[in-house]
């Protein structure tokens, strides 16, 4: 009982301090001190009186959503004496495999360095600063030669029920229940009148329940922004500007990684192709946002560093590249893409994703024992597949058609790129609803459920792989109802 206290009351002071440091407390302190001026606050009542007006004006509310934020993301309880490498990640032999995974990266981004004699950043000269500057809104018309570059790694280098109660077969869903044959009376109507009162409360853990059921379209936007506490201030939209003058100054190698990426998925999708511009504009401004890196603090990963010319070797020269310590991966953009459909104001939509990766998405390309990292995804989907399904399982084994070589791409890019949109996301008010990316894993072993006929049928991983080849005609939420609650080992 008294661990728990002292956990609790660390995990309070830490996000006490966290939040010291934001915007939302610079606010807060703001109204404070002009609530004096105001005739219902009296001296004898002080604290009481200006907790009484933030609950009346709503700052109630914007705090408990901070709060709330912070504890999505906020690291496990440990042993205040444990070093600070335990938190990123427990396990030593997980640290050391991620360890072992950074410096096959770095020797392969520097190794591209060397070949093409290309820096890893360098100053754009003014002429270059205002081409980019007047093109910046058609990026996706620039053709640049990246023939010679070739990204860093792609996820297939990488592989060397209770809790989804709310998805049962007698709770409505949207995914399901809206479709043309079901009246909106009985469920729909229902569920957007209850999504707006949520908006209406500005309440991001009631958003966060209510859309395990689904969100309806007209709200999606809202709703997610809501429960990652995203408003869009005015010095967010400063933050971007910020980000975006980096860009148009510096040029730096990641940069042709990003273009590269676009070009060879997200301008081939037949989805996404539109977006083109949008995904250079976040992924150029992602990679130079060094607020990025706080997320180290709880990742397994560690940013990689560079050194200033001719001071290798020395720490104080050192420099975290890329600035936000991520280096993209193929597939990278896909993450963006979806998100597209949703902002269209590109500080919104930035804000977004940056949300999303730093509480979700970076734990599908990173070495940790997290139940949402990969390693644990792979583990639930094999699990599943071996549980419910073992002569499949056994069958594609025999003919060397691994079940995991095939479903690992489709949970390290959260399906995207593999679903249609709107299905895509449904299955990501689902991961948010939650806030776990085990759905991924329950959604790749439902796809070899549901094709597990045809499956049986094929003698080698080629045959299975053209049977899994496409999956843009699947409805997510059938598939995972009936999985999670409608099959019998």
């Amino acid at each position: 009982m008294l661990q728990e206290e002292s956990d609790l009351s660390l995990i309070i002071a830490q996000i006490v301090q966290k939040l010291k440091d934001s915007n939302l407390y610079a606010q807060l302190e703001r109204q404070a001190w002009d609530s004096l001026q105001r005739p219902e606050i009296k001296l004898e009542s002080l604290k009481e009186d200006i907790k009484e007006f933030f609950k009346i004006s709503g700052w109630e509310k914007k705090l408990q959503n901070a709060v709330y934020s912070e504890l999505s993301v906020f690291p496990l309880p440990s042993h205040p004496a444990a070093p600070p490498e335990h938190l990123k990640e427990p396990l030593v032999y997980m640290r050391k495999a991620q360890g072992s995974w950074e410096k096959r990266i770095l020797k392969s981004l520097n190794s591209m360095c060397t070949e093409l004699s290309i820096p890893l950043a360098r100053k754009r000269p003014v002429g270059e600063q205002k081409e980019l500057l007047n093109k910046w809104n058609e990026m996706g018309t620039d053709e640049p030669d990246l023939s010679l570059f070739r990204p860093v790694y792609a996820p297939k280098d990488f592989l060397e029920k209770e809790f989804f109660v709310e998805l049962g077969l007698s709770t409505g869903q949207l995914g399901i229940d809206d479709s043309t044959q079901v009246p909106p009376e009985l469920f729909e109507n229902e569920h957007v009148r209850i999504g707006q009162k949520v908006l209406a409360e500005q309440d991001s853990a009631a958003a966060q329940q209510y859309i395990r059921q689904g969100s309806p379209t007209a709200l999606r936007a809202e709703l997610w922004a809501l429960i990652l506490n995203i408003s869009s201030q005015p010095e967010d939209i400063l933050y971007y500007e910020q980000l975006k003058t980096n860009v148009i100054q510096h040029d730096l190698l990641v940069d042709s990684l990003i273009y590269k990426d676009v070009k060879l998925t997200a301008s081939n999708d037949d989805y996404y192709f539109v977006f083109e511009d949008y995904l250079y504009q976040v992924l150029l401004c992602f990679s130079r946002d060094t607020s990025v890196l706080s997320h180290f603090a709880y990742n397994s990963a560690s940013p990689p560093k560079s050194y200033i010319r001719g001071k290798l070797g020395l720490e104080e020269y050192a420099v975290f590249y890329p600035p936000n310590g991520v280096i993209p991966f193929h597939g990278f953009s896909m993450y963006v893409a979806p998100l597209c459909f949703l902002y269209h104001e590109p500080s919104k939509l930035y804000q977004i994703f940056r949300e999303m990766y730093v509480r979700f998405f970076f734990r599908l390309h990173s070495i940790s024992s997290h139940p949402s990292g990969i390693v644990s995804l792979c583990l639930l989907f094999e699990t599943l597949l071996q549980t419910y399904l073992p002569q499949l399982f056994y069958h594609l084994r025999e003919i060397g058609a691994q079940p995991l070589r095939i479903s690992f791409k489709w949970m390290v890019r959260a399906f995207s790129g593999y679903l249609a949109t709107d299905q895509l996301l449904l299955l990501w008010d689902r991961i948010l609803g939650y806030n776990s990316l085990e759905i991924l894993a329950v959604l790749a072993a439902a796809v070899f459920a549901f094709r597990a006929v045809n499956l049986m049928e094929v003698t080698s991983l080629a045959a299975a792989e053209a049977v899994l080849a496409d999956l843009s005609t699947l409805k997510v939420m059938p598939l995972l109802q009936i999985f999670l609650f409608a099959t019998v080992t």
